[in-house]
């Protein structure tokens, strides 16, 4: 499969080829450049404020595989969850978010709201960087227009909106893979140019280099998700066939770059656990080999094809489908379809796995957009009328923007909002102790509180033994025989966080160790795998007189 030239996407339109051929030469001449840093700069720009309006919880992944570890490492208090206790997360990610802590807490800025909303602010940046690179990859591929309407497709996007300036280790993956890709096919690009004198040994210094660069980063890549490696197999094989010298590029590049850093994090991850551990081969061991995922749910094969991606991708399906359809840029388009269709043998399917990918279908978007621009449309009395153009734009802005803000706003804020509260409260010594009566990992916690103050949630580690439910299961069966079972007295604890649905049932409790309700926080207008949880409520001891607590690690 061979490498497509940047000047197919310039080719003269085809006669007959309507509004969705490639770029005229003439008018991707007329256009004028983008500087990348002024691509940059909007990135930046428009990825800070995507991270202050992104208000809503997602995945319990984004805080306690990430910040909660970051804020144990930085600050000595955090809850670890049972994939660490087993050492099948590496510790790379969560030192970024340590270091940001430590950089807080050393300018006295670890306060409630820098403490939520720096680490999104700081995923920010890396998104930005993510959507430059994009562009330059979109630019290398094709030409400065369809990196142009890239650009728009990938800031529009609903889901990208929504997800990017998330702390999910998925996020840094995405931006990764997007730099490396760029870097690897400015390797393939640079080993097609045709030079002579200097300018021909300038180019084969650069392909090495470049490529050097894409190993390193999907070794970093593979380092913080090893999945991604489902990626750089596929990217990797189809070179590898038409390289020539391959033993010099297994044995000088490859293995040599994925060893340092496949060392460098074994002997980092060693020194975080206290112990000998290969996360990489764990982690493969427990979501491959023995299915340990599919303890949180399953789905069928088809669901990343019919509904995952589909969704994540929404309204800009049939311009990437029509932009793959176009360009005949098999060699991405197929690493969309090879991605899609190794996470699709695995039972337990998530949004965020795949969200590497979908960059590069945005990028197809970018490409049938570019096409689109060509034509201007006329009635039949010569009046100009909206192009096709202009009413896809129109309608992939109405369909993504208010989604975005809706997703990104207000569905399933309250328990994000609930934890921005009691922080701000546990900061003024009003709080003394609290009960999650949820399911596990509903809200953030320490990472959100910043207070060592007791804290007790229902427990979900996966048993050895399937018939056996854990706390959160229970719970949920039957909400007042488990708490009068497991807790006895409620009064121990100052403040209860409980979702509306379970609240009404477990009333009598509440009422009999004299609590009462002090904030009721909205939470979603829908529900999602469960009843609706339409607010979460905060219950209040009005008995328990507020004491001086000694600070717990945990």
């Amino acid at each position: 499969m061979s490498h497509r030239r940047r000047s197919q996407a310039a080719a003269p339109p085809e006669e007959g080829a309507g509004d969705f051929s490639p770029p005229s030469p003439g008018k991707a001449r007329r256009l004028r450049p983008w500087p990348e840093r002024r691509v940059l700069a909007l990135a930046l720009a428009f990825r800070a404020a995507n991270a202050l309006l992104v208000r809503t919880y997602f995945n319990p992944d984004e805080h306690w595989q990430g910040l909660e570890v970051a804020h144990r490492i930085a600050f000595g208090y955090g809850h670890l969850t049972w994939e660490w206790k087993q050492g099948l997360r590496s510790y790379l990610h969560p030192l970024i978010f340590a270091a940001l802590y430590k950089f807080l807490a050393f300018l006295h800025l670890d306060t409630p709201w820098f403490m939520a909303m720096a680490p999104r602010l700081l995923q920010s940046v890396f998104a930005a960087f993510g959507d430059l690179y994009l562009y330059k990859l979109s630019k290398l591929m094709f030409d400065e227009h369809v990196a142009q309407w890239t650009m728009f497709s990938q800031l529009v996007n609903w889901f990208m909106f929504f997800c990017i300036t998330r702390t999910l280790s998925n996020s840094l993956e995405t931006v990764l893979t997007v730099v490396g890709l760029y870097y690897w096919f400015m390797a393939i690009e640079s080993s097609k140019r045709v030079s002579v004198g200097s300018k021909q040994q300038t180019t084969s210094c650069q392909r090495p280099q470049s490529r050097k660069v894409a190993l390193l980063i999907a070794a970093l890549a593979c380092a913080i998700r090893p999945t991604s490696a489902i990626t750089w197999l596929y990217v990797g094989l189809l070179d590898f066939i038409q390289i020539k010298s391959k033993c010099r590029f297994l044995f000088l590049e490859v293995i040599p770059l994925g060893a340092i850093v496949l060392a460098v994090t074994t002997l980092l991850d060693w020194w975080m656990y206290g112990s000998r551990v290969i996360v990489p081969l764990n982690f493969l061991k427990f979501n491959l080999f023995s299915s340990g995922g599919d303890y949180y749910g399953t789905h069928v094969f088809h669901w990343y094809f019919t509904q995952g991606f589909p969704s994540m991708i929404w309204t800009f399906l049939p311009f990437s489908v029509l932009g793959v359809i176009k360009s005949r840029e098999w060699r991405l388009s197929g690493l969309i379809s090879w991605v899609l269709g190794v996470y699709s043998i695995l039972g337990h399917k998530e949004f965020r796995f795949v969200l590497p990918v979908l960059p590069l279908a945005l990028m197809f978007s970018g490409y049938c957009l570019a096409a689109m621009s060509q034509f201007k449309g006329k009635s039949l009395h010569g009046r100009r009328h909206f192009s096709r153009l202009q009413l896809s734009v129109i309608l992939l802005v109405i369909t993504n923007v208010p989604m975005a803000l809706y997703m990104s706003l207000f569905h399933q804020r309250g328990t994000e909002d609930v934890m921005f509260y009691l922080s701000k409260e546990a900061h003024d010594g009003s709080v003394n102790s609290v009960l999650f009566l949820m399911p596990c990992h509903s809200t953030p916690y320490y990472s959100s509180l910043h207070s060592s103050l007791p804290m007790r949630f229902l427990d979900c580690t996966p048993s050895d033994n399937k018939g056996i439910l854990d706390e959160s299961d229970r719970f949920l069966m039957n909400p007042l025989d488990f708490v009068g079972e497991v807790f006895g007295n409620l009064s121990s604890f100052s403040h209860i966080v409980l979702f509306e649905s379970e609240e009404r049932r477990v009333l009598p409790l509440l009422l009999r160790d004299s609590f009462q309700e002090v904030r009721r926080f909205f939470h979603s207008h829908f529900k999602i795998d469960r009843d609706l949880q339409s607010s979460v409520v905060i219950i209040q001891s009005s008995l328990l007189a507020l004491m001086p607590h000694d600070k717990v690690c945990m």
